[in-house]
């Protein structure tokens, strides 16, 4: 009998101890269908004395199914409960956790999957009295399909006192995920830019973390209008810097500039929310990948090492073949003459560099896009190399040995035996200007790094690559005998001469062929005939009983002020396109390679100009040779070129993403590769394989 006795005595004392717990597990009914369960979960077992109850919806969805944050991305809407009918409520606020990102069929969506709890506050009109919650839930839930929902649910929360339920451990992990302010977790958005040029808006973030960043993404809410989809993400080497670049659709980039943002940061578990306004700027240099920031000192290395190869492209060689000349010239000389002469070209080379690092820090201040030989898509520039190159020419087939009148050309057109103080270093200047066409290994790391970084910087950059391009010219310098130890002058150097100037001819008539894409081929024949026409008056001036005289110069210099003028007549508009060479290139889309990669793709970029030489020997030695041309004609790569023969902001600011202000470039894209693998200046096939593979291990590419 005591037995049975104290047997219903420990039984009513569990009964009596569940019985709070029952109460705390505060919580409406499931409404359930095929796919998604939903109810409202309350955090405390009553309403107490408190203004607001922290309650939440609570999703749990079958597998593969999911429903959406507040901005749902390309498609979908986001729950949306309407209270009507409630009793003692005021008012709710619904808080997001940091969604997850969805591609499918090419569409950027965010939401959630399997579990999650929108956590909310519930404002009472009445403390201490119970809450009646009734909610009519609209959602959209997707698979391949999605379907509309309605849930309807309810909630009674008693008037006894606000202790903890058996919900609140479930709420409070789902409010911890909902972003915050960033020390919470070592997050800071450092700067946001709009980027000008381009049909979309295009918006890079800065981001820092005082962890290495794992898998940073952005979420960007602004005007309705606007939709933006999935950044790039370029991480620097120690991981703590990130640089996201997102374009948008919906406006113009002129239409966004000044809104307000809402950007929340994620790095998986991690998050956080800021808002910012956008504004138009400079393009954000892109961290280095796999290196910590490199110092100044390399750098200044780099640039030096670039400006010395370039003495091997094929851009400077008419200005060697006019130094050449000098050298010879030299023969039998005192060595102090040599090394006055080769010093004052070696003076040219740096100073020209250093009037190219102003002209750029003008360019950026200007919010203009700059870069490494950006000068050759301004067709007046162009013209004038064209002219002084064709009188080059004339000069050295010996149309002319006198000045012109009022001194035109006096200091550039000193290709004679004797070359004055002003016609070295105007030969180091023009070295120069023919230079930057072309780009070799360090020089576009060098130039990146000088023009992400304040005017010392840039200057010192400059003055570096002035002083690699000038080391030849410094070395004889050093070393006269290298040139006085030549045979004088004799019969035999008008035949080079010729040679040379036949080089110089052929370098003319490739900046013709670049101008007229500049300003047509109309515009360019009528400039062509202006410089033949100048060799045909230099030419019967020097006939016998010629009667031209001074009129010839004269004749001279009104055709060059017509040639420097007529560009300005043929002045292009708007901005320069990628155009497809053949049926193996597409025009570049940089909003579409995502999508391409996201479908399994592999996408080779190429960013060319008719001006860039070593784009030129790009294609031909690589590009268009096999392995390398049946990889890009595959049937799962897709090849884009984009043509920066003109001005084209959009190509400057995809430039800069990667931190490079100069092409040649170009990146490979594949599924294991999504961000890009940028290539080095000067391409190989061995190269252009290995890139590949990395982008796309399932890559059917292999060297030679």
């Amino acid at each position: 009998m005591f037995g049975l006795k104290r047997f219903f005595t420990v039984l009513v004392t569990l009964l009596v101890a569940l019985a709070p717990q029952a109460a705390s597990a505060t919580a409406s009914d499931w409404d359930e269908n095929e796919h998604v369960k939903v109810r409202i979960v309350s955090a405390v077992d009553g309403v107490g004395d408190r203004d607001s109850i922290p309650l939440g919806l609570h999703f749990q969805l079958k597998p593969g199914w999911k429903i959406y944050w507040r901005s749902p991305g390309d498609a979908g809407f986001p729950p949306d409960p309407i209270w009507d009918g409630s009793e003692n409520l005021k008012d709710t606020k619904i808080s997001w956790p940091a969604p997850t990102r969805f591609s499918i069929l090419g569409l950027e969506t965010l939401g959630y999957k399997n579990e999650v709890v929108l956590p909310f506050a519930a404002e009472v009109a009445q403390p201490g009295q119970p809450l009646r919650l009734n909610s009519n839930i609209r959602y959209l839930a997707c698979e391949e399909i999605c379907i509309p929902y309605q849930a309807k649910v309810a909630l009674d929360v008693p008037a006894g006192p606000a202790q903890p339920g058996a919900f609140a451990h479930l709420i409070d992990s789902y409010a911890a995920r909902v972003p915050g302010a960033g020390d919470r977790h070592g997050l800071s958005v450092v700067k946001t830019v709009l980027l000008q040029g381009g049909e979309d808006p295009q918006v890079q973030i800065e981001a820092h973390s005082q962890q290495p960043f794992d898998s940073p993404d952005v979420f960007i809410e602004g005007p309705d209008e606007v939709i933006f989809g999935k950044p790039q993400v370029k991480l620097s080497g120690d991981g703590m810097r990130a640089v996201l670049a997102v374009r948008g659709i919906g406006l113009k980039p002129a239409e966004l500039n000044g809104a307000n943002l809402v950007l929340t940061l994620v790095d998986k578990d991690r998050a956080m929310e800021t808002a910012l306004p956008l504004r138009f700027g400079d393009p954000i240099a892109a961290p280095v990948s796999g290196a910590t920031d490199t110092p100044l000192w390399q750098i200044l290395l780099y640039a030096i090492l670039g400006g010395l190869i370039l003495n091997l492209m094929p851009c400077v060689l008419p200005v060697l073949s006019i130094k050449l000349l000098s050298v010879v010239s030299y023969g039998g000389r005192e060595a102090a003459s040599v090394r006055f002469g080769f010093l004052a070209t070696a003076a040219g080379i740096v100073t020209s560099m250093l009037v190219i690092a102003a002209a750029l820090l003008g360019v950026k201040a200007a919010g203009m896009s700059v870069g490494w030989g950006i000068q050759f898509q301004q067709p007046v520039f162009l013209a004038f190399m064209a002219l002084i190159v064709a009188l080059f020419a004339y000069n050295l087939f010996g149309l002319f040995e006198i000045h012109l009148p009022q001194r035109l050309s006096d200091m550039s057109l000193r290709a004679s035996d004797q070359p004055s103080a002003a016609g070295h270093f105007m030969t180091g200047a023009f070295a120069t200007l023919l230079a930057t066409p072309c780009s070799a290994p360090f020089v576009g790391t060098a130039v990146g790094f000088a023009l992400s970084r304040d005017t010392a910087e840039i200057l010192s950059v400059f003055a570096a690559l002035g002083v690699g391009l000038a080391l030849p010219y410094l070395a004889v310098a050093a070393f006269p005998r290298l040139a006085t130890a030549l045979p004088r002058p004799g019969t035999w150097m008008v035949v080079l001469r010729q040679v040379m100037g036949v080089a110089l001819a052929a370098t003319a008539i490739w900046l013709l062929t670049v101008i007229a894409v500049q300003i047509g081929t109309e515009g360019a024949l009528i400039l062509t005939a202006m410089l033949v026409l100048m060799g045909v008056v230099l030419l019967i001036r020097r006939l016998p009983g010629s009667r031209l005289g001074r009129h010839a110069g004269k004749a001279v210099f009104a055709l060059s002020i017509a040639a420097l003028a007529l560009p300005v007549v043929h002045m292009p508009s708007g901005n320069a396109v990628a155009v497809a060479e053949s049926g193996r290139w597409e025009s570049f889309d940089q909003a579409e390679i995502a999508r391409l990669v996201a479908s399994g793709k592999t996408v080779f970029v190429d960013v060319t100009a008719d001006w860039c030489i070593t784009c030129q020997v790009n294609k031909k030695v690589v590009l268009d040779t096999q392995p390398v041309a049946s990889w890009l004609d595959s049937q799962n790569v897709v090849a884009m070129r984009a043509d920066w023969t003109r001005p084209n902001q959009e190509i400057a600011n995809y430039l800069a993403s990667f931190g490079r202000y100069g092409i040649p470039f170009n990146a490979v894209y594949g599924p294991d590769a999504p961000q890009g693998i940028a290539l080095p200046e000067l391409l190989t096939s061995d190269i252009v394989v290995q890139a590949a593979v990395k982008s796309d291990s399932k890559s059917q590419i292999a060297a030679r």
